[in-house]
Protein backbone atom coordinates (compact mmCIF):
# COMPACT_ATOMS: atom_id res chain seq x y z
CA UNK A 1 0.00 0.00 0.00
CA UNK A 2 1.23 3.91 -0.75
CA UNK A 3 0.57 5.91 2.26
CA UNK A 4 1.12 9.41 2.01
CA UNK A 5 0.30 12.61 3.14
CA UNK A 6 -0.02 14.77 0.38
CA UNK A 7 0.09 18.96 1.16
CA UNK A 8 -2.65 20.68 -1.08
CA UNK A 9 -1.84 24.08 -1.52
CA UNK A 10 -4.00 26.56 -3.87
CA UNK A 11 -2.69 29.33 -5.75
CA UNK A 12 -3.36 33.10 -3.95
CA UNK A 13 -3.81 31.09 -0.39
CA UNK A 14 -1.78 30.68 2.07
CA UNK A 15 -3.45 27.71 3.68
CA UNK A 16 -2.59 23.89 2.63
CA UNK A 17 -5.15 20.87 3.24
CA UNK A 18 -3.60 17.46 4.17
CA UNK A 19 -4.69 14.88 1.69
CA UNK A 20 -3.98 11.17 3.32
CA UNK A 21 -3.60 8.56 0.50
CA UNK A 22 -4.11 4.89 0.78
CA UNK A 23 -3.05 3.40 -2.29
CA UNK A 24 -3.52 -0.76 -2.96
CA UNK A 25 -0.22 -1.76 -4.92
CA UNK A 26 0.29 -4.48 -7.59
CA UNK A 27 1.37 -7.23 -7.39
CA UNK A 28 3.37 -9.40 -9.79
CA UNK A 29 1.88 -12.55 -8.80
CA UNK A 30 -1.60 -10.68 -9.61
CA UNK A 31 -2.26 -7.94 -12.32
CA UNK A 32 0.57 -5.35 -12.43
CA UNK A 33 -1.67 -3.08 -14.54
CA UNK A 34 -4.61 -3.15 -12.82
CA UNK A 35 -6.47 -0.06 -12.52
CA UNK A 36 -8.71 0.74 -9.20
CA UNK A 37 -11.11 3.50 -9.03
CA UNK A 38 -10.56 6.00 -5.68
CA UNK A 39 -12.76 7.22 -3.70
CA UNK A 40 -11.83 10.48 -1.73
CA UNK A 41 -13.74 11.49 1.17
CA UNK A 42 -14.34 14.64 2.77
CA UNK A 43 -15.11 14.08 6.55
CA UNK A 44 -18.30 15.98 8.26
CA UNK A 45 -17.82 18.89 10.63
CA UNK A 46 -20.15 21.63 10.29
CA UNK A 47 -17.09 23.35 7.95
CA UNK A 48 -15.90 23.83 11.79
CA UNK A 49 -13.66 20.71 11.86
CA UNK A 50 -13.07 17.58 10.49
CA UNK A 51 -14.54 14.29 11.85
CA UNK A 52 -11.91 11.36 12.79
CA UNK A 53 -14.86 9.26 12.61
CA UNK A 54 -15.70 9.73 9.16
CA UNK A 55 -12.20 9.36 7.72
CA UNK A 56 -10.31 6.34 8.33
CA UNK A 57 -12.67 3.96 8.80
CA UNK A 58 -14.71 4.88 6.03
CA UNK A 59 -11.42 4.59 3.84
CA UNK A 60 -10.44 1.16 5.53
CA UNK A 61 -13.98 -0.03 4.35
CA UNK A 62 -13.25 0.53 0.72
CA UNK A 63 -9.69 -0.79 0.57
CA UNK A 64 -11.48 -4.21 1.64
CA UNK A 65 -13.86 -3.87 -1.54
CA UNK A 66 -10.67 -3.29 -3.62
CA UNK A 67 -10.67 0.37 -3.98
CA UNK A 68 -7.78 3.03 -3.79
CA UNK A 69 -9.16 6.23 -0.76
CA UNK A 70 -8.04 9.19 -0.20
CA UNK A 71 -9.08 11.32 2.95
CA UNK A 72 -8.64 15.28 2.55
CA UNK A 73 -8.75 17.59 5.53
CA UNK A 74 -9.50 20.22 3.92
CA UNK A 75 -9.50 23.75 5.27
CA UNK A 76 -12.33 24.89 7.57
CA UNK A 77 -13.27 28.11 9.72
CA UNK A 78 -11.77 30.80 9.37
CA UNK A 79 -10.60 29.40 6.00
CA UNK A 80 -14.16 30.85 3.86
CA UNK A 81 -15.54 29.70 0.58
CA UNK A 82 -14.42 28.85 -2.18
CA UNK A 83 -11.07 27.33 -0.37
CA UNK A 84 -12.00 24.31 0.55
CA UNK A 85 -13.60 23.67 -2.93
CA UNK A 86 -10.82 24.42 -4.59
CA UNK A 87 -8.65 22.26 -2.52
CA UNK A 88 -11.21 19.09 -3.00
CA UNK A 89 -10.57 20.30 -6.92
CA UNK A 90 -7.17 20.32 -6.66
CA UNK A 91 -7.41 17.09 -5.49
CA UNK A 92 -9.27 15.28 -7.97
CA UNK A 93 -6.81 17.10 -10.81
CA UNK A 94 -3.81 15.36 -8.69
CA UNK A 95 -5.25 11.95 -9.01
CA UNK A 96 -5.86 12.37 -12.66
CA UNK A 97 -2.19 13.94 -13.35
CA UNK A 98 -1.09 10.67 -11.20
CA UNK A 99 -3.15 8.05 -12.06
CA UNK A 100 -0.22 6.34 -13.48
CA UNK A 101 1.70 5.76 -10.55
CA UNK A 102 -1.27 4.85 -8.22
CA UNK A 103 -2.79 3.01 -10.91
CA UNK A 104 -5.69 4.96 -10.77
CA UNK A 105 -8.93 4.43 -13.07
CA UNK A 106 -9.32 7.72 -14.42
CA UNK A 107 -13.56 7.23 -15.08
CA UNK A 108 -13.84 6.15 -11.87
CA UNK A 109 -13.13 9.16 -9.01
CA UNK A 110 -15.61 9.29 -6.60
CA UNK A 111 -16.40 12.33 -4.02
CA UNK A 112 -18.06 11.32 -0.65
CA UNK A 113 -19.00 13.71 1.89
CA UNK A 114 -20.29 13.40 5.15
CA UNK A 115 -22.83 16.33 6.48
CA UNK A 116 -20.75 19.57 5.77
CA UNK A 117 -18.47 17.19 4.15
CA UNK A 118 -21.43 16.32 2.02
CA UNK A 119 -21.64 19.89 0.98
CA UNK A 120 -18.23 20.21 0.02
CA UNK A 121 -18.35 16.85 -1.94
CA UNK A 122 -21.67 18.00 -3.81
CA UNK A 123 -20.55 21.59 -4.12
CA UNK A 124 -17.59 20.09 -6.80
CA UNK A 125 -20.17 18.11 -8.46
CA UNK A 126 -22.68 21.34 -9.33
CA UNK A 127 -19.94 23.94 -9.31
CA UNK A 128 -17.13 21.35 -11.51
CA UNK A 129 -17.83 23.37 -14.88
CA UNK A 130 -17.36 27.03 -13.04
CA UNK A 131 -14.66 29.11 -14.88
CA UNK A 132 -13.19 30.24 -11.30
CA UNK A 133 -11.73 26.78 -10.81
CA UNK A 134 -9.98 25.69 -13.84
CA UNK A 135 -8.36 29.23 -14.05
CA UNK A 136 -6.99 29.43 -10.08
CA UNK A 137 -6.00 25.60 -10.48
CA UNK A 138 -4.63 26.50 -13.86
CA UNK A 139 -6.15 23.12 -15.32
CA UNK A 140 -9.28 22.33 -17.26
CA UNK A 141 -12.75 21.92 -15.98
CA UNK A 142 -12.37 18.25 -17.07
CA UNK A 143 -9.93 17.32 -14.84
CA UNK A 144 -11.65 18.20 -11.46
CA UNK A 145 -14.89 16.28 -12.59
CA UNK A 146 -15.74 13.80 -10.23
CA UNK A 147 -17.32 10.72 -12.18
CA UNK A 148 -19.90 9.86 -9.07
CA UNK A 149 -20.80 11.03 -5.91
CA UNK A 150 -21.47 9.25 -2.65
CA UNK A 151 -23.68 12.05 -0.22
CA UNK A 152 -24.09 10.73 3.73
CA UNK A 153 -26.57 13.16 5.67
CA UNK A 154 -25.17 15.85 3.46
CA UNK A 155 -25.97 19.83 3.99
CA UNK A 156 -27.46 20.68 0.85
CA UNK A 157 -29.91 23.82 1.19
CA UNK A 158 -29.21 27.18 2.99
CA UNK A 159 -33.17 27.89 3.07
CA UNK A 160 -35.57 26.40 5.29
CA UNK A 161 -34.27 23.41 6.35
CA UNK A 162 -30.92 24.45 6.39
CA UNK A 163 -27.97 23.35 9.03
CA UNK A 164 -27.00 27.35 9.97
CA UNK A 165 -23.60 26.65 11.41
CA UNK A 166 -22.52 24.77 8.42
CA UNK A 167 -23.06 28.27 6.68
CA UNK A 168 -22.24 30.69 9.24
CA UNK A 169 -18.69 28.75 9.17
CA UNK A 170 -18.32 28.35 5.18
CA UNK A 171 -19.36 32.13 4.39
CA UNK A 172 -18.30 34.17 7.34
CA UNK A 173 -19.55 37.77 7.20
CA UNK A 174 -20.99 36.75 3.42
CA UNK A 175 -23.78 34.65 5.10
CA UNK A 176 -25.68 37.83 5.71
CA UNK A 177 -25.60 37.94 1.84
CA UNK A 178 -29.00 36.43 0.56
CA UNK A 179 -27.69 36.51 -3.26
CA UNK A 180 -24.08 34.69 -1.47
CA UNK A 181 -25.64 32.27 0.72
CA UNK A 182 -28.72 30.90 -1.83
CA UNK A 183 -25.26 30.31 -5.04
CA UNK A 184 -24.55 27.80 -1.64
CA UNK A 185 -28.15 26.60 -1.88
CA UNK A 186 -27.24 23.39 -3.84
CA UNK A 187 -30.37 22.52 -4.86
CA UNK A 188 -30.60 25.32 -7.14
CA UNK A 189 -27.32 24.70 -8.76
CA UNK A 190 -27.62 21.09 -10.33
CA UNK A 191 -27.36 20.95 -13.67
CA UNK A 192 -27.57 18.22 -16.46
CA UNK A 193 -23.66 17.87 -16.12
CA UNK A 194 -24.21 17.06 -12.52
CA UNK A 195 -22.46 13.83 -12.45
CA UNK A 196 -24.39 10.34 -10.70
CA UNK A 197 -25.12 10.66 -7.59
CA UNK A 198 -25.47 8.14 -4.14
CA UNK A 199 -27.81 9.86 -1.42
CA UNK A 200 -28.86 8.28 2.41
CA UNK A 201 -29.95 9.84 5.66
CA UNK A 202 -31.88 8.95 8.09
CA UNK A 203 -35.66 10.92 8.11
CA UNK A 204 -35.00 11.48 12.28
CA UNK A 205 -32.18 13.63 11.74
CA UNK A 206 -32.42 16.08 14.26
CA UNK A 207 -29.56 18.12 12.99
CA UNK A 208 -29.40 18.04 9.29
CA UNK A 209 -32.75 17.87 8.08
CA UNK A 210 -33.45 15.19 5.72
CA UNK A 211 -35.37 17.37 3.30
CA UNK A 212 -31.73 18.22 2.54
CA UNK A 213 -31.57 15.06 0.54
CA UNK A 214 -34.82 15.19 -0.94
CA UNK A 215 -34.50 18.97 -1.93
CA UNK A 216 -31.35 17.48 -3.61
CA UNK A 217 -32.62 14.26 -5.17
CA UNK A 218 -35.69 16.54 -6.62
CA UNK A 219 -33.08 18.26 -8.03
CA UNK A 220 -31.07 15.36 -9.97
CA UNK A 221 -34.10 14.17 -10.88
CA UNK A 222 -35.68 16.87 -12.61
CA UNK A 223 -32.27 17.44 -15.07
CA UNK A 224 -32.53 13.33 -15.36
CA UNK A 225 -29.11 13.08 -13.73
CA UNK A 226 -28.99 9.00 -12.81
CA UNK A 227 -29.54 9.16 -8.60
CA UNK A 228 -30.57 5.92 -5.85
CA UNK A 229 -31.65 7.45 -2.40
CA UNK A 230 -31.59 5.73 0.69
CA UNK A 231 -33.85 6.53 3.75
CA UNK A 232 -33.53 4.98 6.81
CA UNK A 233 -37.02 5.65 9.49
CA UNK A 234 -34.70 6.02 12.60
CA UNK A 235 -31.24 7.42 13.46
CA UNK A 236 -30.08 10.67 14.06
CA UNK A 237 -27.07 12.61 12.57
CA UNK A 238 -23.43 11.65 12.12
CA UNK A 239 -23.75 8.10 12.27
CA UNK A 240 -21.05 7.17 10.00
CA UNK A 241 -20.58 3.49 9.79
CA UNK A 242 -23.50 3.05 11.90
CA UNK A 243 -21.48 0.47 13.93
CA UNK A 244 -19.42 -0.31 17.72
CA UNK A 245 -16.30 1.06 15.28
CA UNK A 246 -17.16 4.52 15.02
CA UNK A 247 -19.67 4.93 17.78
CA UNK A 248 -19.22 6.56 20.83
CA UNK A 249 -18.45 5.09 24.37
CA UNK A 250 -21.58 5.44 25.50
CA UNK A 251 -23.29 3.88 22.57
CA UNK A 252 -24.27 6.66 20.76
CA UNK A 253 -24.35 6.78 16.91
CA UNK A 254 -24.58 2.89 16.70
CA UNK A 255 -27.82 2.37 14.34
CA UNK A 256 -27.98 -1.56 13.49
CA UNK A 257 -30.91 -0.68 11.55
CA UNK A 258 -28.40 1.85 8.89
CA UNK A 259 -25.61 -0.28 8.60
CA UNK A 260 -26.75 -1.41 5.23
CA UNK A 261 -25.65 1.70 3.72
CA UNK A 262 -22.28 1.02 2.71
CA UNK A 263 -22.99 -2.18 1.46
CA UNK A 264 -25.34 -0.48 -0.92
CA UNK A 265 -22.99 2.07 -1.86
CA UNK A 266 -20.50 -0.69 -3.25
CA UNK A 267 -23.57 -2.16 -5.37
CA UNK A 268 -24.12 1.30 -6.60
CA UNK A 269 -20.31 1.64 -7.48
CA UNK A 270 -20.96 -1.25 -9.88
CA UNK A 271 -22.32 0.70 -12.02
CA UNK A 272 -21.26 4.00 -12.44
Amino acid sequence: MICKKIKIAVNTYEETADLYTYFLDNSIEMDMERKRPVIVICPGGGYAMTSDREAEPIAMQYLAKGYHAVILRYSVEPARYPLALLQLAKTVAFLRENAEEFHIDTNRIVVQGFSAGGHLAASLGVFWKKDFIAQTLGVSSEMVKPNGMILSYPVITSGEFAHTGSFECLLGDDYNNLDKRKEQSLEFQVSGDTPPTFLWHTVTDDCVPVENSLLFFNALRKFKVPVEMHLYPIGGHGLSLANEETGYKDGGCIQKECQSWMELTWNWLQNI
